[in-house]
């Protein structure tokens, strides 16, 4: 018998399927960042550096210097990953010989990364980029008091929504357009109200025209604090969960962005009820938004057995967001990804039926006594199985080949 027919057995015996398991996993996609291969930077001619709140510690060797290389690491990540996933791609990302400032991207911009994703059968998630500009440097953009500065990034994100659908119908696919913004006050403000006001109104008038909900799918997101706005968030979780309520559209969670004490997979169902989708933005903080390479942690696993013990999967959409580079950076892609679908794996693989009978009976003792056992159950040999049937490496194969190109892009500077 395999490891993997025995592990199968132990888990049947705990009236789990682990083929079904498997293959519900093959079916989820996650979107990967783009901002991790390059450290933030984007790719506009007139600028080469995060800001309004962002900041990529590191230098380690083969940070992606333009799409061409960023795609290339791309697809080494992708390889190493089992399952078809998607990208996630903020504006500042286009692929132009001279960028137009922000207010005028288009569509043809991103051409190259279209092609790019059909070739490769990727999904393309959007974000429009509210910092790194001059007309961000007061960590305000949607909420500033300047009517022209605040038009100026309206229009951006007019054009960011309209290439987002535009994306979406070219690849058939709705692209999540996640609107987040630095806006806040580094000491405490006088007049919140207004403020949070200017932000409602532009973000009303950015999202005037409607898309197609098959090409097109709005998300907020929400922050605690940042660099430079310690004292106020415009944009604080309680707004955008209203404002996302109120307007219809997708709550982004990102779990960096809460206090670190908070549990951010309690959140997912309270939300769930009241907003029509969710969009996830996967991180690890420490001690605040650091955004570090996701572990497979309580924090994970927790997040996953709650998508899946709710039944939140249909309604929701995964993304990652974390940049380090202190480390390889593909590596910590294909690190991250691949945590966040073992801890899907391993909530697909508890005895949901049991858990759930315990604790409607009342039986917290018997709930505790099967959460506990089932740790020890195999599920090692049925992620490996899951690795071989889609043709990636595992353990010390995968380690092999991370190091491998880490050593081919080191020479990049």
């Amino acid at each position: 018998m395999s490891r993997y027919e025995d592990a199968r057995a132990q888990y049947a015996d705990w009236g789990v399927e682990t083929e079904a398991a498997l293959s519900a996993l093959a079916e989820i996609p996650i979107s990967l960042h783009c901002w991790q291969g390059d450290d933030v930077v984007g790719f506009e001619t007139r600028t080469g550096a995060s800001g309004g709140g962002i900041q990529a510690t590191g230098n380690h060797p083969g940070r992606a210097r333009n799409p061409q290389e960023l795609r290339a690491d791309l697809d080494f990540a992708y390889g190493q990953i089992p399952g078809t996933h998607r990208l996630n791609l903020h504006a500042f990302y286009l692929d132009t010989d001279a960028a137009p400032d922000r207010d005028a991207i288009e569509l043809t911009h991103f051409q190259s990364w279209i092609d790019w994703a059909k070739e490769k059968n990727h999904g393309i998630d959007f974000n429009p980029t509210f910092f790194a500009h001059a007309k961000a440097d007061d960590n305000l953009t949607l909420s500033h008091p300047d009517q022209g500065i605040r038009d100026f990034w309206i229009e951006h994100g007019k054009r960011a929504r309209e290439i987002a659908a535009g994306i979406g119908k070219a690849l058939g696919s709705a692209s999540v357009n996640n609107i987040w913004v630095p806006d806040g006050s580094k000491d405490t403000p006088v007049d919140r109200m207004a403020a949070r006001q200017r932000l409602e109104a532009a973000l009303d008038a950015m999202m005037a025209t409607g898309f197609a909900r098959a090409q097109l799918i709005d998300a907020v997101e929400s922050k605690l604090f940042g660099i430079g706005v310690e004292s106020m968030t415009v944009g604080s979780h309680e707004f955008y969960l209203g404002y996302a309520i109120r307007r219809e559209i997708a709550l982004c969670l990102d779990m960096g962005h809460f206090h670190p004490t908070e549990n951010v997979a309690d959140k997912l169902s309270a939300v769930w009820l009241s907003v029509p989708e969710l969009l996830l933005h996967v991180s690890r903080p420490v001690r605040w938004d650091s955004d570090h390479v996701i572990l497979l942690d309580d924090s994970i696993l927790q997040m996953a057995q709650e998508l899946v013990f709710a039944d939140l999967l249909k309604r929701t959409h995964i993304g990652l967001d974390f940049f380090d580079a202190t480390i390889s950076r593909t590596a910590a892609w294909v690190i991250g990804t691949r945590n966040m679908q073992k801890a899907l794996l391993r909530a697909l693989l508890l005895p949901q039926t049991r858990l759930k009978a315990a604790e409607a009976a009342l039986d917290f003792s018997a709930r505790l006594m099967i959460t506990e056992e089932a740790k020890d159950l195999p599920y090692g040999a049925i992620w490996q199985e899951f690795c071989a049937r889609q043709n990636v490496p595992d353990g010390l194969s995968l380690i092999s080949e991370l190091e491998r190109y880490q050593s081919k892009v080191a020479m990049r500077r």
